[in-house]
């Protein structure tokens, strides 16, 4: 990536992904400033704390308030908008919430950005987004076409992009910290469908693919990384392996909004989507509403989706392999035999 100079903007700065992405920035770039933008005094507090660097300066707003976001992007070059409602559940009770964060908030940052004269803005989206049955996923889709219809316009200079990830491990509100404490406890471990398969990835992987869209993108694409996947029931058979857990699993049913499996490319993305080794590369379908021009060579064919299901499956000493590369894992298995 090239290196990042000037105003940083993170959107959802004290997230999980935020926060990860804030220490990168520290360690990897030569930015100027980064401004870390949430709502929550609490976390930045605490954010603060652990930080210490005086290129860091806080910003308590809202992207539903968009003087608040217009403010906090002001002199800014790029922007990381991580701010979103993030739970399925909540998002199914709540949905004009989530329309008012994931997609008006975000249309705050977008028009924001552009009026500033922002140099980049990565938008990060969600697996949730191709073939959305739940109103996170809904609203994340809207979000992803406001950014491909501003990147059509070609009146502005501000480069747009959009990255995709599915199940990002140990961040907050994931399912293997669940699993974790669920050990600690000696309860056994929830599983909604033993056939559901998510996605594995890092925070720092995550972070990775958002460094490579700045870095990559012309304006318009969508980038997704490649991973791995495992099904839910092996995934809680693993952490209770590597952590000597005894109490097995149960079954409780899928729960509201749930898929059994996560989509990051559509079948109809991958008729123009580019493979580039780590990463797929989706490119703005830049046609207008005339399609007299398309008769002469249509193309009808259709790709194979990207999902959880057909991607590489880990399970057993593998997965188990993984899951002892992470410290909360190490930490665990430290507490467990202090018990």
């Amino acid at each position: 990536m090239t290196s990042l100079f000037g105003k940083i903007l993170i959107t959802g700065g004290t997230g999980s992904f935020g926060s990860t992405m804030l220490r990168d920035l520290l360690s990897n770039s030569e930015a100027e400033e980064i401004r870390v933008f949430s709502r929550d005094e609490s976390k930045q507090d605490l954010l603060r704390s652990e930080i210490r660097d005086p290129r860091v300066s806080f910003v308590i707003g809202d992207t539903r308030d968009s003087e608040s976001v217009r403010l906090a992007v002001k002199g800014v070059s790029h922007v990381f908008h991580a701010a979103a409602l993030k739970q399925v559940p909540s998002c199914e009770f709540f949905p004009m919430q989530a329309v008012a964060t994931n997609i008006n908030g975000s249309n705050n940052v977008l028009t924001a950005a552009v009026s500033e004269g922002v140099s980049s803005v990565v938008f990060l989206s969600t697996d949730k987004a191709v073939y959305p049955i739940n109103a996170m996923g809904q609203t994340k889709a809207i979000m992803e076409k406001l950014v491909l219809a501003a990147s059509r316009t070609k009146e502005t200079e501000t480069r747009l992009t959009i990255t995709r990830y599915g199940n990002v491990m140990f961040s907050r509100g994931s399912v293997i910290p669940k699993f974790i404490d669920q050990v600690m406890r000696g309860e056994a471990l929830t599983v909604t469908d033993p056939e559901m398969t998510r996605f594995l990835m890092s925070l720092e992987e995550s972070v990775d693919l958002v460094k490579y869209a700045m870095s990559s993108g012309a304006g318009g694409e969508t980038f997704v990384r490649k991973a791995p996947a495992s099904r839910m029931i092996d995934l809680a058979e693993s952490v209770n392996r590597v952590l000597g857990g005894t109490s097995g699993t149960a079954l409780i049913g899928v729960r509201h909004g749930e898929k059994k499996f996560e989509t990051l490319v559509a079948a109809e993305e991958m008729t123009r989507a580019t493979d580039e080794g780590e990463y797929f590369r989706i490119p703005l379908d830049s046609r207008d509403l005339d399609y007299s021009s398309f008769y002469d060579a249509p193309n009808n064919t259709l790709g194979e989706p990207y999902d959880s299901h057909n991607t590489q499956l880990c399970q057993g000493e593998d997965l188990d392999s993984l899951l002892l590369g992470f410290p909360q894992i190490q930490s665990a298995r430290e507490a467990l035999k202090n018990l």
